[in-house]
């Protein structure tokens, strides 16, 4: 963070789409008409677990160029690997209170990629603002308890959920959905939706309607369904007032993630 015109950042992955171009766009607000938007795009190995799709995650950096201009970014950031983990490369940076759960449960290993690429990005680019996407919602509650630990001058900020016409999340990972399982994967937004709008209820039945709706989807397989404290992403208890409602579900091989927020 620095004393002249502001900078804003998007890191991405690539691959990108509508919420991507989002996010761009509140980035050139935030920034104001004398500050800058970059566009990091870079398929990070280390988020990756084994047998995960790294390999295979798409990569349309040409196509992700036309949209980063048409949004006004001024420049982009295209490491290589070897550029952000250069040979024997061997410092990682973990958070340990609020990644255990959810993904990183599921995912071992995953957040402290995450937490490692995003310090690096926040290092080599400086920027006065990070955004990201609440569709990954543990992704951006790590991020900001990181840079609050870590004391790095950005400031955080969040964009909702970008969605297809029939509720589901944009992700660059709904182009390995076959029209069977694309067809069928809105049924984590409807069963969201219904335990957002129920009467007031225990998490345990909230989480039991979630599953019941997703279960009518038979391609679809529950990897989890938890119901937090939207601002701790602990366990609900006595002086929580909003809750998250955070789920994972395969369709075939592809993992979607999703969330909604309720009052407790």
């Amino acid at each position: 963070m620095g004393a002249g015109p502001p900078l804003a950042l998007v890191p991405t992955m690539g691959a990108l789409h509508a919420g991507h171009v989002s996010l761009m766009r509140r980035a050139r607000k935030l920034a104001g008409p004398a500050g800058k938007v970059a566009v990091s795009i870079f398929v990070n190995p280390a988020q990756f677990g084994p047998g995960e799709d790294f390999s295979r995650y798409p990569r349309t950096f040409a196509a992700d160029c036309r949209l980063c201009e048409e949004a006004g970014v001024d420049f982009i950031f295209h490491p290589e690997p070897d550029d952000m983990y250069p040979a024997g490369f061997s410092t990682h940076v973990e958070e340990e209170r609020v990644s255990p759960g959810l993904c990183g449960k599921s995912r071992p290993g995953h957040f402290r990629g995450v937490c490692t690429v995003v310090l690096k990005l926040l290092n080599i680019l400086g920027p006065d603002i990070a955004l990201f996407g609440e569709k990954d919602y543990q992704q951006a509650a790590v991020i900001r308890r990181m840079v609050r630990d870590l004391n790095v001058p950005v400031r955080i900020v969040t964009a909702p959920t970008v969605r297809e016409a029939d509720g589901l999340a944009l992700s660059s990972r709904n182009a390995y959905l076959t029209p069977e399982e694309r067809a069928q994967a809105p049924v984590i937004r409807r069963a969201l939706l219904l335990a957002r709008d129920v009467a007031p209820a225990r998490p345990a039945d909230l989480a039991r309607l979630v599953r019941r709706e997703i279960a009518t989807a038979p391609l679809a397989a529950i990897d989890y369904i938890e119901i937090l404290d939207a601002h701790t992403l602990e366990r609900p208890g006595p002086a929580t007032r909003e809750l998250v409602i955070a789920c994972a579900a395969f369709f075939g091989k592809t993992r979607l993630i999703d969330n909604i927020r309720r009052k407790s």
